[in-house]
Order: structure tokens, then C-alpha cells, then sequence
């Protein structure tokens, strides 16, 4: 497994196709080094023997030790190790982790391919699982491109009068393909080692040519990231962890780029374009629900801190308020380990995580998000967004008075109260909290893909089965198979002392 030190050695060695601000440029531009700080958090606690058992796993393809970002989970266990990895990283970095975008794909390639390779016969499973091997040996990682520009969106692919809205196959040859169009919203692309591309929709026959996906190099020869990195002002001397880390977002534009054969997984096998794209979604969905509690973690813990800064931690309704994140955040958490217990072990052999577990927890926290900026924004006043700037602190002439009107609990001094308001304002009331606040919504998909995706597997007749016993409708009341009363394949692969502890 790499160090954080040997990942930033190669991502200089990549060919500059960054493009930021109207430059083009390499690895090494600092825009985009908040967002490498946090990747490299993947590397440095995989190389911690405190935390081997959580941040790595054994290969279910060497039996080598390796980095659990590229592990495919073979139980629910596996999903729980993940999901709670997920919660501590992120918890670390201040909110995503980001390296979950890889972690899914290959969740759902892994699956989708030996689907694929069943119904025609292709050998898209066995390309996929070299290129797998290649991730876990070289300790890669990965951004997931599905996102589409989407163009129209009452228009199908084909329908649209740019068939660049979506990225799609120019032309198939003997040795590969070639592909256009381009993926947007691409969270870490621009300091990934590989981008994975996959479908971002259900797809008809007429748009078999959108039924594709494949993986290259993220400096491969044609391919263009635009990028634009979010981060925090720079800190003069009241240095902390959380302005040290950022993100950064890519469109991915391919023009007629070459895709070689042995790097595509799908090839215009257009019935399987929704099922990939779900796969991930889902995947992606039960990651959230070790992400989003973090990130109330993170919420709850400022909004304590600014409490206290306030001599207001012991009020009641301040108590009440701190009470609905731990409300939200464990309901979303606990619905991760649900999916976990009642997930499914598939025909490739990764064990998935139940859909609407998964789905319910992503769910409840992008409904929630806004709501707990808000009861942050409440608590800590207005000075969360009218706070001087960190030089008032540093001038000799403002210094002092500084000083003195920035304490209002005078058992917290007065550069700690500095540092409680400059996170507040940092978390609440920057570009890196619009951003939070955004992608809590729309992170993994948008709502209203989790009603489709609620709406296609969860058993809405078998509700009603339980209504027309109780009005009388119907004599007996078949419950076999309703209500998911008892976990299936799943629960027979835990043994009581490989639950992940608190």
C-alpha cells in the first residue's frame, strides 16, 4: 500500500489536463491541494497498525493485504467496516472523504459485468477484475464519472439535438472504442489516479450507443478536467485541521477519445444501463449513511462548541436543538447497518447492501441538512458571518480591542474564542459550507431519485395486505414475505465478535 508522501509523488508525475481559472496546469497548482490533504487521510491511516483491521482488508482477489477503499465487500461485516471507516474518516477531514466515489463503482461493476457476461456471453467481468487487481496492487484511486450534462431533460439521450449531452460511442472497432461527450460535478477527478466512467440513467434500445462504461489513467492523452477547487481563506497564524482541507469538482470532457478493449465494461448492452447506474446510486446512497452522520457529527460538535462560547450550552432549548442531530444522525447510521444485515450476496461473489435501507438514510439526511446549518446558524448569532478578518487579530492598532469584544464566556480565552468563530464562520458561512449544504442534498443523486428508487423496491401491496385484514377486506393475512421481519442471506455471514464496535 502507498504512503500519502508516494500518492503526492505520482500525482506530480501526471501529464498537466487540469484546466483552472483559464490555466492549464499540472498536480502541483495549490488550488487543488485542500482536496489532496484530505485524499491523503486514506493513506496515512491505512498505514496506522491502530487502524488495519478498519482502513484495510484482505483481497477477495489475492488474499493480499490492501487498502479497504478498493475491497470488495464479500459480507456485511465488509458494508459495516466501510460505512463506519467512512464516519471516522470523514470525521477526521471535517466532511467527505470523497474517496467513496471509486469505492462504489467498483461495488457495481463488480456486480453488473458478471451480469452482463451471463445474459451475452461477453467477458466483461474478467477485464473488470484485472483492472481491479491493478487498483488494489498499486493502491489507486478512483473518481466515479456518471453524472451527465444531461442537455434537454424531457429528451431522451438519443432525442437530444447534442448527442454530447450524454457521453456515448462514436464508433466501436476491433481493439476498442471511441467516445464523446462529457461527465460533470466529478468530486476528486482532478487528483485521482483513474476516472471510471458509467451510465447515469435507464437507457432504451435506440440509446444503446450511451450504454458504456470503461476506466483511464485521469492524465489520459485527450481527456480535459476542468476544474474548480473549493476551499477555505488561507489561515495566517490561527492554524487548525479543518482550513487545511477542501475539494475539488471537474467536468471531464471526452472528445473522440480511444477507449482500448481490455479497459471497457460495457458495450451498448443498453437493458443494463439502469441497473449499473443504481448499483452505484445505491452503493453510493449506503456510503452516505457513514458520511452525512459525520457531517452532523461535525455540525453538532460546532454547535455545542459555540454554545459554550455563548455561555449558552446548559439552556434548554440549546440541550433540545443539540438533540436533533443526534436524532439525525443516528437514524441515517443505523439504517447503514440495516442495509448491511439485510443486504444480498450476488452472483459475483460482493455482497450489496440492501436498497432501501440504503435509500432511507440517504434520504432523511438530505431533507435534514438544511435544517442543521440552521440550528447552527441560530445558536451562534450573527457574528458567524460578520466576523473581521483574521488580520484585525494580528494588527497591533485593532488587536486588543479584538480581543476583548470577541469574549463572551470569560472561561474561554480570548484566541480560543477566535478559533471557535473563525470555524464557525469557516463551516456555516464559506464556500466549502455552501458546498456542504449542496451536496447534501444532491450528493448521490438527486431526492428524486430516491423515491424512484424506494418507489422500485420497496413492497407498497404488501402494506396494503396489512390494511385490508385490519378493515376486513380479506380473511387471512399472509405474512411470509412481507415486511422484511427477518434479515436473509446476511445475518448467517456475522459472527457476534466481528460486529463493528462503537
Amino acid at each position: 500500500m502507498r504512503t500519502s508522501a508516494e500518492y503526492r509523488a505520482d500525482l506530480e508525475k501526471m501529464k498537466p489536463n487540469l484546466y483552472i481559472g483559464g490555466e492549464k496546469v499540472g498536480r502541483n497548482d495549490p488550488r487543488i491541494r485542500p482536496g489532496i490533504n484530505v485524499m491523503s487521510v486514506t493513506f496515512d491511516l491505512a498505514q496506522d497498525p491502530k487502524w488495519e483491521e478498519l482502513i484495510t482488508a484482505e483481497s477477495s482477489i489475492t488474499g493480499k493485504r490492501i487498502n479497504r477503499w478498493n475491497h470488495l465487500p464479500q459480507s456485511p461485516y465488509d458494508l459495516m467496516q466501510k460505512q463506519k471507516m467512512i464516519r471516522l474518516t470523514a470525521q477526521r477531514v471535517g466532511g467527505c472523504i470523497q474517496r467513496c466515489m471509486g469505492h462504489d463503482a467498483i461495488n457495481a461493476l463488480s456486480i453488473c459485468t458478471k451480469e452482463i457476461d451471463d445474459k451475452h456471453g461477453t467477458e466483461y467481468n474478467r477485464r473488470f477484475m484485472e483492472y481491479l487487481k491493478h487498483l488494489q496492487e498499486k493502491d489507486l484511486t478512483a473518481a466515479c464519472a456518471q453524472t451527465d450534462t444531461k442537455g434537454d431533460r424531457t429528451k431522451r439521450p438519443h432525442e437530444q439535438p447534442d448527442p454530447d449531452a450524454y457521453v456515448h460511442i462514436d464508433e466501436v472497432k476491433d481493439n476498442g472504442i471511441v467516445v464523446s461527450g462529457a461527465k460533470i460535478s466529478i468530486t476528486m477527478a482532478a487528483y485521482a489516479d483513474e476516472i471510471i466512467v458509467i451510465p447515469t440513467r435507464a437507457l432504451g434500445p435506440d440509446d444503446k450507443d450511451y450504454a458504456v462504461a470503461f476506466a483511464i489513467p485521469a492524465d489520459y492523452e485527450g481527456l480535459k478536467l476542468i476544474t474548480r477547487p473549493v476551499s477555505l481563506r488561507e489561515r495566517k497564524q490561527i492554524k487548525a485541521p479543518f482550513a487545511e482541507y477542501g475539494v475539488s469538482d471537474s467536468v471531464c470532457v471526452f472528445d473522440r477519445l480511444f477507449i482500448p478493449k481490455e479497459r471497457v465494461f460495457m458495450c451498448q448492452e443498453s437493458e443494463f444501463g439502469r441497473r449499473l447506474a443504481l448499483l452505484f446510486a445505491d452503493s453510493h446512497r449506503h456510503s452516505y449513511t457513514g458520511c452525512k452522520p459525520a457531517v452532523s457529527d461535525i455540525l453538532c460538535g460546532a454547535t455545542a462548541l459555540v454554545a459554550e462560547a455563548n455561555n449558552i450550552e446548559k439552556v434548554a432549548h440549546v440541550r433540545q436543538k443539540l438533540s436533533e442531530f443526534a436524532g439525525g444522525a443516528e437514524l441515517a447510521y443505523a439504517a447503514g447497518i440495516a442495509s448491511a444485515i439485510y443486504g444480498e450476496k450476488t452472483s459475483s461473489g460482493t455482497f450489496f447492501p440492501s436498497a432501501i435501507y440504503a435509500n432511507v438514510g440517504r434520504r432523511l439526511m438530505g431533507e435534514t441538512i438544511y435544517h442543521e446549518f440552521n440550528i447552527l446558524a441560530e445558536i451562534a448569532g450573527g457574528l458567524s458571518v460578520t466576523l473581521p478578518f483574521e488580520d484585525e487579530f494580528i494588527n497591533e492598532e485593532t488587536k486588543a480591542y479584538m480581543e476583548k469584544y470577541i469574549v463572551r464566556n470569560e472561561k474561554i480565552s480570548p484566541e480560543d474564542s477566535h478559533r471557535i468563530w473563525r470555524f464557525v464562520e469557516n463551516l456555516a458561512a464559506s464556500p466549502m459550507g455552501a458546498w456542504y449544504q449542496i451536496a447534501g442534498v444532491h450528493g448521490g443523486g438527486s431526492p428524486i431519485m430516491e423515491t424512484i428508487a424506494l418507489n422500485i423496491d420497496y413492497d407498497y401491496n404488501a402494506r396494503k395486505n396489512v390494511a385490508r385484514y385490519l378493515a376486513g377486506l380479506d380473511e387471512e393475512l399472509d405474512q411470509t414475505k412481507d415486511l422484511q421481519m427477518e434479515p436473509t442471506f446476511g445475518c448467517n455471514l456475522i459472527r457476534k465478535e466481528e460486529l463493528p464496535k462503537q
